[in-house]
């Protein structure tokens, strides 16, 4: 007798042991929040953002603005997941050139390169961020000296890709290593691009007054995915001109289409108000992770959704924290990572998270 109630207080233990476990490593996870397990954060200060897989999935482009790391405004860098998610001291490796602004980095097939938007050659110095809140509206800049660079894991620029006047950003990569897509301005307005990954076969996606940015192929390569401004009303269109030829736009008002590359079959799939953006495919090329505040009664709280590419059947995946955007899911369509607010005692720090994805 006294031997089975050893076992079973052993046994009892270890559960415990193990809830115990269990409780720490996902805490970071919200009661609501069914689709994570085994949730990780992978920076710790500043506001980092837009980070994109490797084709392996074993490491991560991003940019940061770390005071920490002596930023003035963001630089991208690349990070080791696994030494991420175990090191809280762990550094990513800085891989632009540190002068002028970054954004939006994504690899080239084979991790050995890596795409990124520029501000550097117009000046080493960081271009002056607009005033968050010029009339009453949330601004984001477009830097008519960002260009598109093709640079190698140790921060060597070995290629220009765009030269044009005017604003070349937001290039993500096919699946199949083969298309880049990315927003210009070359054409008067903010409109999607195609290019071969050696910038050659240059291809105007869309052509609709708006803002078309953010886009994603589905997991064929054969769609986009993205969020664009629709301006209607008189007023609504000169003030979008307005902000443009300032070199702003207003992202308060964006909805998420799809549209094959070529630009046929164009479609609106959420019709939700407010700012719907960061859209990603889900692995099945079924359904699109965004994130929305379109049910946050003053537009502050942004939650991650997902919603069928028909438009239907929008579900609710993050409730944690004011901020949750930038999904992607790894190529091999195990795990998510995102930025968030979540566990930044109190400051606007913005981090990275990884979770395994569970359907």
């Amino acid at each position: 007798m006294k031997r089975i109630l050893w076992f079973l207080a052993t046994i009892f233990c270890l559960i415990q042991l193990s809830n115990l476990f269990c409780q720490t490593r996902d805490s970071l996870i919200g009661p609501s929040e069914k689709h994570f397990k085994n949730l990780r954060q992978l920076t710790y200060g500043g506001d980092n953002a837009e980070a994109y897989f490797s084709f392996d999935s074993k490491k991560l482009t991003l940019q940061s603005n770390n005071p920490k790391w002596n930023l003035q405004c963001d630089q991208i860098f690349m990070m080791d997941i696994n030494k991420a998610a175990g090191d809280s001291s762990y550094k990513p490796s800085l891989i632009s050139s540190g002068e002028g602004r970054t954004t939006c980095s994504y690899f080239l097939k084979g991790d050995q390169r890596i795409i990124y938007a520029s501000t550097h050659l117009g000046g080493k110095a960081c271009p002056p961020a607009p005033s968050p809140h010029q009339g009453g509206k949330y601004l984001w800049s477009i830097y008519d000296t960002y260009d598109i660079f093709i640079a190698d894991l140790h921060g060597n620029i070995i290629a220009q890709l765009t030269n044009s006047p005017g604003y070349d950003a937001e290039a993500t990569v096919s699946p199949q290593g083969d298309k880049i897509v990315f927003t210009s301005t070359r054409s008067g307005d903010l409109e999607l691009w195609t290019m071969d990954v050696d910038g050659k076969n240059l291809k105007q996606v869309t052509n609709e007054l708006g803002y078309d940015g953010g886009a994603f192929f589905s997991p064929d390569g054969k769609k986009l995915v993205f969020r664009a401004s629709r301006p209607k009303s008189a007023d609504d269109v000169k003030e979008y001109k307005d902000f443009l030829s300032q070199g702003l736009v207003a992202p308060t008002q964006m909805e998420i289409f799809t549209c094959n590359v070529d630009g046929s079959e164009m479609k609106q799939i959420t019709q939700l108000g407010k700012a719907n953006w960061a859209p990603f495919f889900h692995p099945s090329g079924q359904k699109i992770i965004f994130s929305s505040n379109h049910n946050a009664p003053r537009g502050y709280n942004f939650n991650l959704f997902m919603i069928n590419v028909d438009g239907t059947g929008i579900e609710q995946i993050t409730t944690e924290s004011i901020f949750n955007a930038f999904p992607m899911f790894s190529p091999d369509g195990k795990k998510l990572v995102f930025s968030s607010n979540r566990n930044n005692n109190g400051t606007r720090d913005t981090n990275l998270f990884i979770a395994d994805w569970v359907e």
